[in-house]
């Protein structure tokens, strides 16, 4: 049973890993391509050399990452590698078949000379949903996305954050061939990716935590999980002013039931101290198991 559960895992993460480059190749030549932005990291590279060179991104983006696979190697374990190989090697596959379906003329991409913020919301949109897939499925698709899961891993840094910071530098340095008006667009684009990339690789949905201070900590505790049906956690704690002893409670909710629970902690103890934070992934019991 371990064994199929385990295999039902890697399957389901190979699918969803092929889905998102294949939703990253989509937009990159329907929408970036086809209207000369530019991407970041070492698609950014790729998109460059396509511009001067004429060279097909399916090629200069595998070969570009086999380098990097080494310093990935050396930071990631090897199931986690081996995820990211495939990653690099399904984006390559899918540039690919893109490329061939253009030129044969089976796909028209979106091409425009008057409304180049659209190009650009839906060139965001698309490579942050591709990305976002892949990062959540324990992928990726090399390049600065290596440095991004290692400095998520090193430093909790977000990985959208690290890769827009390092998609700033590789499209400002695109300034020598494009006119600035596209750089800016392009960096618009950036944005909006790395916000959906975050969006999805660390939760589709937002949950809120509560921390509360109060002096009627057990009466909330057990109105919380009789009226909201949540579980709720105790904290001993001490004041550090008063030196008297209390209990913090902590709890987590859904984004809907906020209002609620807010409500309740006023009703039973108008003085007590909140902190909401938002949550972006929630595994366990009444929330998703896995």
């Amino acid at each position: 049973m371990r064994f199929k559960e385990r295999f039902a895992d890697r399957f389901t993460n190979v699918v969803a890993i092929m889905i998102g480059t294949a939703i990253y190749a989509f937009g990159l030549h329907y929408f970036v391509i086809s209207n000369e932005l530019m991407e970041g990291g070492v698609t950014g590279v790729s998109l460059l050399l396509k511009y001067v060179l004429n060279v097909p991104p399916s090629l200069s983006t595998l070969l570009i990452n086999i380098p990097l696979f080494y310093i990935g190697w050396k930071n990631f374990g090897r199931g986690q590698m081996l995820y990211t190989i495939f990653g690099v090697v399904s984006l390559s596959f899918f540039l690919w078949i893109m490329e061939l379906l253009i030129r044969k003329e089976w796909l028209i991409p979106f091409h425009t000379t008057q409304d180049y913020f659209l190009a650009t919301l839906y060139a965001g949109i698309t490579l942050g949903t591709g990305l976002g897939l892949v990062f959540r499925f324990g992928g990726t698709t090399g390049g600065s996305d290596i440095l991004a899961h290692i400095g998520n891993k090193k430093r909790g840094w977000s990985v959208g954050q690290v890769i827009l910071i390092i998609d700033v530098i590789v499209i400002g340095s695109s300034l020598i061939y494009l006119p600035k008006e596209k750089v800016l667009y392009s960096l618009v684009a950036v944005f909006v990716s790395s916000r959906l990339i975050d969006y999805i690789s660390e939760g589709a949905y937002a949950a809120k935590a509560f921390t509360i201070i109060s002096d009627q900590a057990s009466q909330l505790a057990q109105a919380i999980t009789t009226e909201l049906d949540r579980g709720v956690t105790l904290f001993p704690a001490r004041g550090a002013y008063s030196g008297n002893n209390k209990e913090v409670v902590y709890c987590v909710v859904y984004r809907h039931e906020t209002r609620r629970l807010r409500e309740l902690i006023h009703s039973m103890d108008p003085s007590a101290f909140i902190i909401i934070g938002d949550v972006h992934d929630v595994i366990g019991e009444g929330f998703k198991q896995k």
